[in-house]
Order: structure tokens, then C-alpha cells, then sequence
């Protein structure tokens, strides 16, 4: 049997290779590490970023709450912050949730006032 080498597990990502992940700019990746707490590269001594697999998880959280769910920013950070992501599975409400619970509200309305009216004539 032919000797197969494992797949190699990298400890830490330069931040090109993070962006390249996600086709991303470098600046939305540095932008990322300054509103989330959650991302925190280490630093070599010329003071270059290297990020974790932890880091790219929490990427993945980000980019998945920002881009899949339509979270705002704060929507993401409250999120976050509140532990509710599930296996990333959060989603946004969908504000035409409300719009039909409210129109079948009035529905309701007219409908018990159109008895009402019929009822007396």
C-alpha cells in the first residue's frame, strides 16, 4: 500500500489567504477584527497578522449572519454576544412576517364588523 501523507492542517492564515477565502478585500478582513471581539490575530514581529482556524470560524459566523441571514452589523454583534448561533442557523425575521400577521389582524376586524353590520340590517 502506497504511502499516503495527511492532509496538512495550516495553524495560521495571512490575511490575503483570508480574504482569497471569502473574495473578500483585506480591508473588510481588518475592518471585521475591529468590530468583532470574537477575531483575534496573533501577530508576528513585524507586526503581520495570522490568524487561527478559530479566527476563520468566527469569520464564517460573520459572513454567514451578514451576507446569508441580512443581518446589520449590530444585528451581528448582538447575535454574537447573545450565543443564540445554533450551528450558524440564526435568521434574521422576515419583516414580511409581520406585515401579513397584521393584515390578517384587519382582516379579522372587517370580516366581525361585516356580521355585525349585516346582522342589524
Amino acid at each position: 500500500m502506497p504511502y499516503q501523507p495527511k492532509e496538512s492542517v495550516k495553524l495560521y492564515y495571512t490575511i490575503g489567504e483570508v480574504a482569497g477565502i471569502y473574495g473578500v478585500n483585506t480591508s473588510l478582513i481588518r475592518y471585521y477584527e475591529q468590530e468583532f471581539d470574537i477575531i483575534k490575530p496573533h501577530k508576528n514581529k513585524k507586526g503581520n497578522r495570522l490568524f487561527t482556524q478559530k479566527d476563520l470560524e468566527s469569520f464564517n459566523t460573520i459572513f454567514s449572519l451578514i451576507r446569508d441571514s441580512g443581518f446589520t452589523l449590530a444585528e451581528t454583534r448582538e447575535a454574537i454576544s447573545k450565543g443564540n448561533l445554533a450551528g450558524n442557523q440564526v435568521r434574521k425575521n422576515d419583516p414580511n412576517e409581520e406585515v401579513v400577521r397584521r393584515l390578517n389582524h384587519v382582516r379579522k376586524l372587517l370580516e366581525e364588523m361585516n356580521q355585525k353590520l349585516n346582522g342589524h340590517q
